[in-house]
């Protein structure tokens, strides 16, 4: 697992209520019992280290965050997005 991807496995752990250790990028979400409030959190806490803004709509952006490797994806993209932005800028 890359950098990205064991950030994010770090953040879920630190929002459980019972971490896992088996946590892989095919794990789904809802395996992990995270609550909604918690999943509010989580996106805060990507948001913070990654330096992105995740627009999230549960009704549309449910399969963006169906597993840990999408989730992953997902912050690759911005991450990609936003690097690319600066780059114009420049």
């Amino acid at each position: 697992m890359d950098e990205v991807g064991t950030k994010i496995v770090e953040i879920l752990k630190k929002h459980m209520k019972e971490p896992r250790d088996d946590i892989s990028l095919d794990t789904e979400l809802t395996d992990l019992s995270i609550e909604s409030l918690d999943l509010a959190m989580i996106v805060f806490d990507i948001e913070d280290s990654f330096g992105i803004e995740i627009p999230y709509n549960a009704n549309e952006d449910v399969e963006d965050f169906k597993t840990v490797g999408s989730v992953v994806e997902k912050v690759r993209a911005l991450k990609s997005a936003v690097g690319g932005d600066a780059a114009a800028k420049a």
